[in-house]
């Protein structure tokens, strides 16, 4: 599924304003984590707001803060990676409007979890965020993600380019 932005949440205002705030299909919450990664290194508070909403009845623990800021300290090439258009050459620069192409891993639905899959330009196979399923509301919250590992550098930071 192809998923469209024509401009990121700032806020969990913007985020629930978005029509894929609905969280009806679990590719709109794995979207949505994306775009409200992209402004952590803006406002982190703002952010951690963002992925609560998208966690559903849980709150982003002190753990999760904590493995976030690690893996965004060199900056957000990582996140920015997901969005089409990208690559190590362009330093991660994304095409406008930002797209993102999601797909359904292949254990699809199981204990009414999903993974779907996400290609990181920087990164040779795909990474994943787990959504859950929560039949009272029939919505599908992040519930554990797997996209922030380290991939190749931008060109503008790599030593050997």
């Amino acid at each position: 599924m192809t998923i469209t932005f024509d401009k990121l949440p700032c806020n969990v205002e913007e985020l629930k304003a978005l029509p894929i705030a609905s969280l009806n299909e679990p590719e709109y919450g794995a979207a949505l984590f994306v775009a409200a990664m992209m402004h952590y290194s803006a406002n982190k508070e703002e952010t951690f707001e963002m992925l609560d909403f998208l966690n559903g009845p849980y709150e982003v623990t002190e753990y999760q803060k904590q493995f976030i800021a690690d893996r965004m300290a060199d900056g957000d090439h990582v996140v920015r990676s997901f969005f089409s258009g990208t690559s190590p050459d362009n330093d991660y620069t994304p095409s406008m409007p930002y797209t993102i192409e999601t797909e359904r891993g292949f254990d699809q639905d199981t204990d009414g979890r999903m993974r779907i899959l996400l290609t990181s330009s920087g990164a040779d196979t795909k990474r994943f965020i787990t959504m859950r399923h929560k039949p009272s509301t029939n919505q599908w919250f992040v519930e554990d993600q797997m996209i922030l590992g380290m991939i190749r550098a931008p060109k503008s930071s790599d030593p050997w380019a």
